[in-house]
């Protein structure tokens, strides 16, 4: 199946959830969903720039961007009508909605801004367009949570690059060699193996650097038997991939011993209890509730896992905070930790595919290197 038809599949599925919720035409900004939807690659450079926006209604489809993008445009997004906007989206937009007859304009509230919505109304009402507006969430994402076949492909390859990348990385690291210049190698070499990009700034924390589950990589050297958390990943064809270990140079200590094989069993456990039906909040209370038995409840404060996609992060999350049903084909993270001030900390993550029966884990390198 080719790109213009993964596409027309896509919007036929989303504009079955427009007509459930009387959605005449929905307003899509966001980068990913963007793509999904129209194979339109143009990247957005930061939060406040835009490549281009969808309006997608019953009968019509458009890609509206400016003269950076409209070549890129007209080669990627098959079967899209092309709007070419000089002064923003938001001067062509009333037209549009005029044009298709909108009553109810959905847009993604995630990604408008309040001063974007403040100036479209003020846009519309100027130009004497009746349209109400309909803050959307989660229509795409949704759709977008559940993988098929080259998408799952995509982040199969993703990920064996991710991992030989890693296994080249642990082969050089040697006491007195910077986090920096750990987190350098993995960005160059990455894109050496054939991937577009990392698909986030690579974390490489050592010693009590290790206690911060986000920490940012310094210009400290790396010793001997102390935790090194390296959490790094790739994009490939778009699709991205998400990978933890943990490792010591030398002889590890008893602590650091008996923390990892603490994080080790409760990422086991958790991906034995995964399979399609199951509740996320349901698996990330089994590796939450084993790392609290063991003592450490209060050093293990993040979420287990997310999915990962088009996005590095995306639906569903495997967090206390979501209760999503896992269906086949989602995408997720596994990835428990505990957290020492002090001392350091320990996170083992792999990527799985949730299957009808089980889990399908997509990492060939052991947890425990």
């Amino acid at each position: 199946m080719d790109e213009k038809e993964k596409c027309t599949q896509r919007l036929r599925k989303l504009r079955k959830r427009l007509h459930a919720q009387s959605i005449d035409m929905l307003w899509v900004l966001k980068e990913e969903n963007r793509r999904y939807l129209s194979g339109f690659r143009g990247r957005d450079g930061q939060c406040d720039e835009s490549a281009g926006s969808l309006f997608i209604s019953e009968s019509r489809q458009l890609l509206a961007t400016d003269f950076r993008y409209t070549r890129q445009a007209e080669t990627e997004a098959h079967g899209f009508e092309l709007v070419d906007y000089s002064k923003g989206v938001i001067k062509v937009l009333p037209r549009i909605a005029r044009d298709a007859d909108v009553r109810r304009l959905g847009f993604e509230a995630g990604r408008v801004s309040c001063i974007q919505f403040q100036k479209l109304s003020e846009a519309l009402k100027n130009e004497q367009v009746s349209v109400e507006l309909v803050p959307c969430e989660g229509l795409i994402e949704d759709l977008r949570s559940v993988k098929d076949a080259s998408e799952l492909d995509a982040i199969r390859r993703s990920v064996a690059i991710t991992e030989g990348v890693l296994a080249l990385i642990l082969e050089e690291l040697e006491p007195g060699i910077s986090e920096k210049e750990v987190a350098w190698s993995i960005e160059k070499r990455i894109r050496e193996k054939g991937a577009e990009e990392i698909s986030f700034p690579p974390i490489v924390a050592s010693g009590k650097n290790a206690a911060f589950p986000h920490a940012i990589p310094t210009d400290r050297r790396i010793r001997k038997g102390e935790p090194i958390i390296i959490d790094m990943g790739s994009r490939l064809d778009g699709y991205c991939s998400d990978m933890t270990r943990t490792v010591t140079l030398g002889r590890p200590d008893a602590e650091f011993a008996d923390i990892v094989n603490i994080v080790y069993d409760a990422q086991q456990k958790a991906i034995a209890a995964i399979r399609a039906g199951v509740s996320s909040r349901f698996v990330d209370g089994i590796a939450r509730d084993y790392i609290d038995r063991k003592g450490f409840g209060d050093k293990f404060g993040h979420g287990l896992g997310h999915g990962v996609g088009l996005a590095v992060h995306e639906m569903p999350a495997l967090s206390p905070r979501q209760d999503t049903q896992l269906e086949a084909g989602m995408v997720v993270t596994v990835e428990p930790g505990i957290y020492i001030p002090g001392w350091g900390g320990v996170r083992l993550e792999n990527m799985i595919v949730v299957q009808p029966d089980g889990a399908d884990v997509l990492n060939r390198m052991p947890v425990l290197v």
